[in-house]
């Protein structure tokens, strides 16, 4: 709820108790209305100190709809490009200070019918339109697209746009930083530093992961998942975050928890059990966590990956939103958000399957 000290009270004589409880339900309705009148009074009225655009696994193909791996889901993969042109032209309204996108921006489809070039081409046209910076995080469909080398010198790219002092963490880690507005900062992760499919089969890193995930994973099909609990994480589709990473952020958060800077982490991987499915876990999440979670800079992380979506609160007050998927949202809704930025909040404005949420600072 949004706190005023303006909030009416509801104040009660002597009644009988089954009045006495209707009358209490009644006036918690009343108290949530008026929370939430309050809270858009504050989008509209009061003047954030900027906004962002936020998108997720749009998935694009030029292919007829189709399903998920587990052939229970439908997917729009022709139209998520119309519903990425609805964010633009909703961001272009809202006048926002940037964009992230959280990953999948193509589809795997692609790369078995030698479109991955052209289906490319048509989002980042698409994403050229924006009056903005784009900021983009990698997902499991860029690497069966593409490899790490092509990547990097694509325009997925998007560390090169940032600001100075935003490079990234190191020549084949695609995370970086940059500050969106003063006493602002926004960390980008490779949730595939440690992968078997974000990874050539001769590296290290690729052999340490392959050797993780079989030691959790005995299934012939590596994307078929375990059968207990929040071991469905290991799966080849996912991966993790390697030492170095890791040790990076932690300097990164420990920096700005020195300036005393808001700090908003982003990654295609969700990083919390209570936010996502646990099929779509992050291998180390457990060794992310306990980094955010020692620094009390951190008021949000952000990520894709599971179409569902999902959003928690951490116990030491961050939050967790995965967005909804927009390939596997209808052709008559949408799913991206808009995010105002407060001193002690920040405001989700969702549009579709999104929801509006208030985050507000631990």
């Amino acid at each position: 709820m949004v706190c005023s000290t303006n909030r009416p009270s509801f104040r009660y004589h002597y009644m009988p108790n089954s009045e006495l409880a209707v009358f209490k339900l009644h006036a918690r309705n009343l108290e949530r209305i008026y929370d939430l009148f309050i809270q858009r009074k504050m989008e509209d009225r009061a003047r954030a100190l900027f906004t962002f655009g936020i998108i997720a696994d749009i998935q694009y193909a030029d292919i007829d709809d189709g399903s998920n791996y587990r052939r229970t889901r439908r997917r729009f993969y022709r139209n998520s490009v119309e519903l990425l042109r609805n964010a633009m032209r909703d961001w272009e309204e809202r006048r926002v200070s940037c964009v992230l996108q959280l990953g999948d921006v193509i589809d795997g489809h692609n790369k078995s019918r030698d479109a991955s070039e052209q289906a490319l081409e048509t989002v980042v046209k698409e994403l050229e339109k924006c009056s903005v910076d784009v900021h983009h995080v990698w997902g499991n469909h860029e690497f069966y697209n593409f490899r790490r080398e092509t990547l990097l010198a694509s325009p997925l790219n998007s560390a090169a746009k940032a600001e100075a002092g935003s490079d990234l963490l190191a020549d084949d880690i695609y995370a970086y930083e940059f500050s969106p507005a003063p006493n602002f900062r926004f960390v980008l992760l490779d949730a595939y530093d440690m992968s078997v499919i974000g990874r050539d089969e001769s590296s290290e890193k690729h052999k340490q992961s392959l050797k993780l995930l079989q030691q959790h994973n005995s299934n012939p099909d590596l994307n078929q998942p375990p059968v207990y609990g929040l071991e469905q994480r290991f799966v080849k589709f996912n991966g993790g975050f390697s030492p170095e990473q890791l040790l990076w952020l932690d300097e990164v958060l420990t920096l700005a928890d020195q300036k005393q800077e808001k700090v908003t982490v982003f990654s295609h991987l969700p990083v919390h059990p209570d936010s996502t499915d646990p099929i779509c876990l992050a291998w180390n999440y457990e060794e992310l966590l306990s980094v955010l979670r020692s620094h009390k800079s951190v008021v949000c992380f952000m990520a894709g990956h599971d179409h569902d979506g999902g959003y928690c609160s951490d116990t030491s007050g961050v939050h967790h939103i995965t967005l909804e998927g927009v390939i596997e949202t209808r052709p008559d809704s949408n799913a991206f958000g808009t995010v105002y930025v407060y001193e002690d909040r920040m405001l989700l404005k969702g549009s579709g399957r999104t929801a509006d949420r208030v985050l507000k600072y631990p």
